[in-house]
């Protein structure tokens, strides 16, 4: 299950880079390709949500199979058709809106394959193996485009889409687990706080990404190794991160523990721009990064019914959308009218203000330890006092 929803979602560390490389060579536009990217991640935004929820009415294999469908056809038409700027952006905007809700299914599913005990653990391995997509999807992506062709680079996005996608969707659990409908509206199940709490620190927390992101970028130029030997070292050390503290129990003040050291990491990368020094501190605060992202997935879990599952997630998802938006377009401002520092100053806060926020709301947080942070069922035994 693990293999097959990272291949399947492999494509989301790919398609930004692929649409931006093919819009700005048939354009000659960087303005014009950012456009398509807003786009993109605006239909995204607004997707994660509602095709989440869409599986507890009509299941897991027909939304995942209907968004997937809808995907590729709208990559295959930005790589092949002759498109004006606002074709480009219209079907940018159907990818983002019909990307699978893959995240969501099988973080509903996680609680159905394992017990209790299991569960937190498998939540943060989840955390660190998915930094493997921004490891290599960028580097293979980056590859095809420039090397090959933008169109090649699309169409490479639109087969791995159908390869991965086709085996999550065929795997017997996807079949297995029916998501129950929801009785309540949508929307509602972000109000509880340790939804919203996870969705905000996941705002701040992916925002704070981003923006080192833009800042390697502009420290090191387009195009420089050193860059991406940078930027897989920040996914390195979140890797190791998770692995070696997956097993720790969830307790209130975990979240804020986890932010405390990608916060110093970050913070140490404002001394220099040596590429040395950043691979170094970036390697810190990735230790934070996995085991901060178990900690939302798991608290997220273990605060909802199970039909409100994938509703939350595609919520938290969302929010983490909008913080790479946020965290890049903060970040480019700054480098703009200062240096690269800029842009890691803007990381170091954005991570500031998530460890305040854990901080305050430090009694929002569930205590996990010793608790099963599987979801609650939808129907639960009633005591009955006898006459």
């Amino acid at each position: 299950m693990i293999a097959a929803q990272l291949t399947a979602r492999f494509p989301n560390g790919m398609m930004s880079l692929a649409v931006l490389l093919h819009v700005e060579q048939q354009t000659g536009s960087y303005g014009a390709a950012g456009l398509v990217l807003a786009a993109t991640s605006v239909g995204q935004a607004v997707a994660g949500p509602l095709t989440s929820r869409w599986m507890g009415v009509w299941g897991m294999r027909r939304v995942l199979t209907l968004t997937l469908s809808i995907c590729v056809v709208a990559v295959l038409g930005l790589a092949l058709l002759p498109l004006s700027l606002p074709g480009y952006m219209a079907l940018g905007m159907v990818a983002g809106l019909s990307t699978p809700p893959v995240q969501a299914a099988v973080r509903t599913i996680y609680p159905k394959l394992v017990n209790s005990s299991q569960l937190t653990p498998l939540f943060s391995l989840d955390a660190s193996l998915q930094e493997i997509i921004w490891i290599l999807a960028p580097v293979l992506i980056t590859l095809v485009s420039t090397q090959v062709g933008t169109v090649q680079g699309l169409l490479l996005v639109a087969l791995i889409l159908v390869a991965g996608g086709a085996w999550f969707i065929l795997s017997p659990e996807v079949g297995r687990v029916r998501i129950p409908r929801s009785r309540n509206p949508l929307g509602t199940v972000v109000l509880k706080p340790p939804v919203l709490l996870a969705t905000v620190i996941g705002f701040l927390l992916i925002g704070a990404c981003a923006a080192v992101e833009v800042g390697v970028v502009a420290t090191f130029e387009h195009g420089s190794l050193a860059a991406g030997l940078v930027l897989a070292v920040f996914s390195v050390g979140s890797l190791a991160g998770g692995l070696a503290f997956g097993h720790i129990p969830i307790g209130p003040w975990a979240m804020a523990r986890r932010l405390v050291i990608v916060t110093v990491g970050l913070a140490l990368t404002l001394f220099s721009l040596n590429a040395f020094w950043l691979g170094g501190t970036l390697i810190v605060a990735g230790i934070g990064i996995a085991p901060a992202l178990a900690v939302l997935f798991a608290i997220t879990s273990a605060s909802v019914k199970f039909s409100e599952t994938a509703e939350a997630f595609g919520w938290a998802g969302t929010g983490q959308l909008i913080g790479a938006a946020a965290g890049s377009a903060v970040a480019g401002f700054l480098v703009d009218v200062s240096d690269p520092r800029g842009a890691y100053l803007a990381a170091t806060l954005f991570a500031a203000v998530g460890l305040v926020v854990s901080i305050v709301f430090v009694r929002a947080f569930p205590d996990l330890r010793g608790r099963d942070a599987s979801p609650r069922p939808d129907t639960e035994p009633l005591a009955v006092t006898p006459s």
